[in-house]
């Protein structure tokens, strides 16, 4: 290291555990940061100002303006613009020494490998489970360690993956939830804070995996609760029968993860028996009397609707009898989730005439947006 270096990261150089060996495993490691949003913001702000030689960071999306809550990265004169090529810039100016490489595709089994063999460690800040998958999976062919970080509402978890028998993300989830189930922070929220305590707890994890010092999160589940300020941790054991780190894997190469987590291929909607799909629903809204049943919360009514009654999901168990039971209902919400719990509510207390948008108001919008053009 210059002289320069030496007074940039003198804090890092006071610590027994750092010194300049440390510091020089930092400079010459590199990491790959998936997803620059809510934990990607704090992991990569915090590693780049650590001095991590190289940070790669993995991105399709552009920002929005809902992102400003919480992904600190960015700014209102931000939005509408490349999420990767922001952080780039703000990256390279908190830090001109380290290198960033931007991909701005989205990652497939096609590409992973080719990406991830570049990298010494995987730290996954995405927000879905098909690439959740997909990094552990291919974090486990290549022996490359996968930080692990997910976050909800007032919640978080954290764990290291992938390492020297360790467990691997399968060992703890062995199989993804029912899509229809899935909560998500668009539709149930996230404290603004929440992803900056999982994302440098996430930072913390990389540094110390990289300067090979103090007690990685192998091992161990580690559950974070804002509401109560309290940390937990659970016992992750290695699974012996796991498909792919167990003694006899059956997984042998990358899959498809969209199908393998949502039971179809891409972004097709799935229309399920008691569904009603965005083009039928467009023929009955014009010619058929029905109630339109809206389950999302009044901010997000005031934002955009389709009209009809609106009863909170939350609130739908106690404002039954508001509802009248001798018409067809269609619930819908954003996208058909929390459509699909009201529909069940509604049919188990006697309402016979009910069915789900599918894909909620975002598919109906989308439809009606390809059909004028």
């Amino acid at each position: 290291m210059n002289h320069a270096e030496i007074n940039r990261y003198a804090r890092h150089l006071a610590l027994p555990e750092v010194g300049i060996a440390g510091q020089e495993k930092l400079k010459a490691s590199r990491v790959l940061i998936i997803g620059a949003g809510g934990l990607g913001s704090p992991m990569a702000l915090y590693l780049a100002a650590a001095g991590v030689g190289t940070i790669g960071l993995a991105d399709f999306d552009v920002i929005d303006s809902s992102n400003l809550q919480r992904q600190i990265l960015f700014n209102e004169n931000s939005l509408g613009k490349r999420k990767v090529v922001e952080a780039k810039e703000k990256l390279e100016a908190l830090n001109s020494n380290i290198r960033i490489i931007t991909y701005e595709e989205k990652l497939t089994k096609e590409n992973a490998f080719e990406i991830f063999s570049e990298y010494d460690i995987i730290a996954d800040g995405s927000d879905n489970f098909p690439t959740r998958y997909l990094v552990n999976d291919a974090c486990v062919f290549l022996g490359i360690p996968y930080i692990f970080g997910s976050i909800l509402r007032f919640s978080g978890q954290l764990s290291v993956f992938g390492a020297k028998n360790g467990p691997c993300y399968r060992c703890l989830y062995p199989e993804p939830p029912d899509p229809e189930s899935v909560p998500n922070c668009t539709d149930d929220g996230v404290l603004g804070v929440l992803p900056g305590v999982i994302g440098t707890l996430m930072a913390t994890e990389v540094l110390k995996n990289l300067m090979n010092i103090g007690s990685p999160l192998v091992g161990r589940l580690l559950i974070y609760d804002a509401l109560d300020m309290n940390f937990r941790q659970f016992a992750v054991k290695r699974n012996p029968e796991c498909p792919i780190c167990g003694d006899h894997p059956s997984i042998k190469e990358l899959i498809d993860y969209d199908e393998f987590c949502n039971g179809i291929i891409s972004t097709e909607i799935k229309i399920l028996s008691d569904d009603i799909s965005p083009k039928n629903y467009s023929v009955l809204r014009s010619k058929q009397k029905h109630l339109l049943l809206d389950v999302r919360e009044p901010y997000e009514f005031q934002i955009s609707n389709l009209g009809g009654m609106l009863i909170p999901l939350s609130e739908l168990p106690n404002r039954l009898t508001e509802i009248p039971k001798d018409i067809d209902i269609i619930v819908v919400c954003k996208e058909g989730i929390r459509s699909r719990k009201g529909m069940e509510i509604l049919k188990k207390n006697g309402f016979n005439h009910v069915r789900n948008l599918a894909g909620g108001i975002k598919a109906f919008v989308d439809m009606s947006s390809q059909s004028e053009d």
